[in-house]
Formats: structure tokens, C-alpha cells, sequence
């Protein structure tokens, strides 16, 4: 007989973590799973073994609000965030759910039985399993295989091509010539660590530029915080500080985006060399947040130019030659290591087929309700982080409100729920509002967001509490129904 489990939670990251959680104390009669493809938790922060890998965001939002980042190390390695993911599980018994090396390669929703079906492939083998409830916390993009477009040449380059996702850890790269192409969050963490631990010299290469903000890597508020209060007490206080500091800036950038261009130019030149020409380099055409804002910790980008261990070079490129990059201006720059920081290819659920009684979904043409459900599909969630906040922080809403709506539907003796078609009244509209390459790359497979509340929200975390976590369950626009289903007692 196949296996029936109330819930199943596809992914052990923060968002799986998260789920896990919130799934214990407010549904503690349910049963779930976690399903992770890997053979460890911690999904991007288990991925990633570049040099310097860390957090782009403070880590008293991008940590759990159940566990404490008791520190005033406001930037975290990847290492120390991995193991504070580890303890969250550990503590809270849900490591005992994570069944490992198992990937959802296919999701079908049963009318007739009124459950998910899903295939799951391990070691090559596939087994079903059935679920009332499917729960994707599965991340936004492709682990396999990360974006690297193709270059003129690259068969004749003479050196190593490394991309990010897939870092060799034995790469020697000590006293090497290294070209970094990109300019997003992964070449601005790689370039002062490859310098700091042996590179000879490294070359930001980058088609446009990109808005980098310097902050420092410990928070002394957090640390008088955690001096004079007790530790759940401090953290409270120091995560609401982070969580308006974050709100303030972001609000200030878009509705006074050339007073946060100032800011930006000024924090930079303070730390880079005299002369350095900041508007090819450092300044782009778009207003901030059109495209993520990059955080160099203690503007440490910044510094490594000016000592002269790294420049930038803002040019398109021609070619591979044997010896490195020919750029269109004719400019040839020397490669021992070419690193294509050129970003992620967006995935939605993991990659996995998803049917309803056989029949293919385009997930693509669904519409996003309150940023974790999708139009007409029964009884599943997802989890989708802040574009320009902490992943975390809108993970946990989205875990408060699955776990409240789980419940809700257990005490009225509901077992289906999906939200309505949107009228025609809703425009739709792109699903994440970025103009990023990686996101416009994905647009006709992501679903669409609404040009109304719910289907559409604000990207901001004081407006989604009242609306995600204080909003009603039955607001008209979710379905929910009763059936016999085949489940067992």
C-alpha cells in the first residue's frame, strides 16, 4: 500500500526548516515529511562552497524568529549559517523528519482521491508517495546546473572555467591570474576572498554595473543588546531594529532613489582610490532595487581595489583567447582562471512535473495568491523569500499562515482548499518585480502575481504582517470543500 502523509514539506533549507516548525506547534496532530535531493540540509548554505560564501543580509532576519543569532556578527559565513540551520533542526526534533536523497520528480493531483501523488527518485529508483498536502520549499532555481551562457572561444582557453555553483574544492588558484565575469552578489563576496586567501590578481569583468552598499559586519548595537538584556529579550529587540533599519532603506531608495545614489557613491569613494572612475564602474542606468542592491561587508570590494589587488572592467566580451578574454574595445585581459559568476537558472518546485488526474499543469499560467498559492491548484503551498529583504522573514509568514490554514480547515472538517480564479478585473502581472537578467530569463515559466491585493503584495514585511499573518482565512477568494477521501484513519 503506498504511503499516505498528512503534509509533505519538498526541500530542508530555511524554508523547509521554517515549514517544519511552524507545522509542530500550531498542527501537532499532523504528520509530515520533509523530502531533501541531498544528502544534507541547509539547501543553498550546504550548495555553495565558494571562497567566502555569506550572507547578503543581516542574520537577525535572515535567522529564524524561534532561534536566536545570539552574536553581534551581523554578516555570517556560509559554514556558521549552515550549522545554525543544523542546530535549529537538531533542537527542534525536526532533523528526525528529513528523509534524504530523495527528489520529487513528479506531482500529480488526484480528483478522484482527493491527495497528491507524487514519484520520488533515489539512487535511480522510483517509489510513490501520497500527500494531502504538498508544501514547496524547494527554493527558486536550479541546483544542477547554474546560468552560463555561452562565450565565442571558450574551446580555446587554455586555463580552468569555473561557475560558482560548482566549485572544485581542490582548486589551486594560489598567485593566479583570475577574471571574475558578473557583477552580482557572488563576484562581489568571491573577489576580496580569493585576494585575502593567495590569488595573484583578480579582474571583475562586467557587462553593466551594479549598486553595492557597504555596512559593517558587526552590529555594536546587538552587541549591547546582548550584554545588558536577556538573550530571547535582546534578540527581539535587535531583530526588529534590523527589520525597520531594512524597511527605512529600501523605502528611501525607491521613493528617493538619487538621495540613495548619493549614499551608495559616498560610502564607496571613501574606500576606493583616488580617481577611480565610480560612474563606469559603480553606478548603474536603473533606478536601486529595479535590480537587487549588493552588500560588500566593511566595503571590502572597495578596499581590495584600492589596494591594488583587484580592478574592474566594465566591457563586453569578444572572445576566449588561449590566454584569456579579448573585449569588444580590443582590450585583452590575462586568465589563469575565468570564474562565469553569471548567475542562476530560476526553477519553480524543484523542476518536477506537476499534473492534475494525469493531465500537465502550466504552473506559468496560474496566479499567485498572497505570494504562496497558486490559482485552481488543490491543497499545495510554496514558500517564495523577499526580493529585497531576508529570505527569511517572509518564509515565516508564509509558515504561520500554511500551519494556520491547515488548522482552520481541520476544525471546520474542510480537507481541500484552493484559491479562486482572479476576475477579470486583475491584471496580471510579472511575478517578481525585478528587471534582473536571471529573473527576465524566467518569466513565461513563473507564475503571475495580480494587480490586487491578494493576488499581489508589496515586497514589504510591516504591510504582510496585517495581511498574511492577521488576515482572515475565509476571505472569499480561497475554495474550500469536503470529500471522502481515501486516506487512512
Amino acid at each position: 500500500m503506498t504511503e499516505f502523509v498528512d503534509v509533505v514539506i519538498v526541500g530542508a533549507g530555511i524554508s523547509g526548516i521554517s515549514a517544519a516548525w511552524h507545522l509542530q506547534q500550531n498542527c501537532p496532530d499532523k504528520n509530515f515529511l520533509i523530502l531533501e535531493r541531498r544528502d544534507k540540509l541547509g539547501g543553498t548554505w550546504d550548495l555553495f562552497k565558494y571562497p567566502g560564501i555569506r550572507s547578503d543580509s543581516d542574520m537577525y532576519t535572515l535567522g529564524f524568529h524561534f532561534k536566536p543569532w545570539a552574536t553581534d556578527q551581523m554578516i555570517a559565513d556560509g559554514p556558521s549559517i549552515w550549522n545554525y540551520l543544523n542546530e535549529a533542526a537538531v533542537e527542534n526534533g525536526i532533523d528526525q523528519h528529513i528523509r534524504y536523497g530523495q527528489k520529487v520528480v513528479a506531482a500529480n493531483w488526484s480528483d478522484e482521491d482527493n491527495h497528491w501523488e507524487l514519484t520520488v527518485e533515489r539512487d535511480g529508483e522510483r517509489t510513490q508517495l501520497n500527500a494531502g498536502f504538498l508544501w514547496a520549499c524547494s527554493g527558486y532555481y536550479n541546483y544542477d546546473e547554474g546560468f552560463s551562457p555561452e562565450f565565442p572561444g571558450a574551446e580555446d582557453f587554455g586555463g580552468t572555467v569555473i561557475h560558482p555553483q560548482h566549485w572544485p574544492e581542490d582548486l589551486d588558484y594560489q598567485g593566479k591570474r583570475i577574471v571574475v565575469i558578473g557583477s552580482g552578489a557572488t563576484a562581489i563576496t568571491l573577489i576580496p576572498a580569493l585576494v585575502d586567501s593567495g590569488a595573484g590578481h583578480v579582474t571583475m569583468l562586467q557587462r553593466t554595473p551594479t549598486y553595492i552598499g557597504s555596512l559593517p559586519d558587526k552590529d555594536p548595537f546587538a552587541a549591547r543588546a546582548y550584554r545588558l538584556l536577556p538573550e530571547k529579550t535582546a534578540y527581539t529587540v535587535v531583530r526588529w531594529k534590523a527589520i525597520m533599519q531594512a524597511t527605512a532603506q529600501y523605502q528611501l531608495a525607491r521613493a528617493l532613489p538619487d538621495v540613495f545614489r548619493k549614499a551608495l557613491r559616498t560610502m564607496a569613494e571613501r574606500r576606493l582610490p583616488e580617481g577611480f572612475d565610480y560612474d563606469r564602474h559603480f553606478a548603474p542606468d536603473y533606478k536601486p532595487w529595479d535590480q537587487r542592491v549588493c552588500l560588500a561587508p566593511n566595503g571590502d570590494l572597495f578596499k581590495t581595489i584600492r589596494k591594488g589587488k583587484a580592478d574592474v572592467v566594465t566591457d563586453a566580451i569578444e572572445r576566449f583567447t588561449a590566454d584569456g578574454i579579448e573585449l569588444k574595445s580590443g582590450q585583452v585581459i590575462p586568465a589563469d582562471i575565468i570564474i562565469t559568476a553569471t548567475g542562476l537558472n530560476v526553477q519553480f518546485f524543484g523542476g518536477a512535473d506537476v499534473t492534475r488526474n494525469g493531465v500537465p499543469q502550466d504552473l506559468a499560467d496560474t496566479v499567485a495568491y498572497k505570494g504562496m498559492m497558486l490559482s485552481n491548484v488543490p491543497n499545495m503551498a510554496f514558500t517564495f523569500g523577499y526580493t529585497n529583504a531576508s529570505w527569511t522573514l517572509k518564509a515565516d509568514l508564509t509558515s504561520e499562515y500554511v500551519s494556520r490554514l491547515l488548522k482552520y480547515m481541520d476544525e471546520k472538517g474542510f480537507d481541500t482548499v484552493a484559491p479562486r480564479e482572479p476576475g477579470g478585473d486583475i491584471e496580471r502581472k510579472p511575478f517578481v518585480d525585478l528587471t534582473s537578467g536571471y529573473i527576465k530569463r524566467a518569466l513565461d515559466r513563473l507564475p503571475k502575481s495580480g494587480s490586487k491585493a491578494p493576488w499581489r503584495l508589496k515586497q514589504n514585511y510591516l504591510v504582510d504582517l496585517r495581511v498574511i499573518r492577521n488576515g482572515k482565512i475565509d476571505d472569499g477568494v480561497l475554495e474550500f470543500s469536503r470529500h471522502r477521501a481515501s486516506v487512512p484513519a
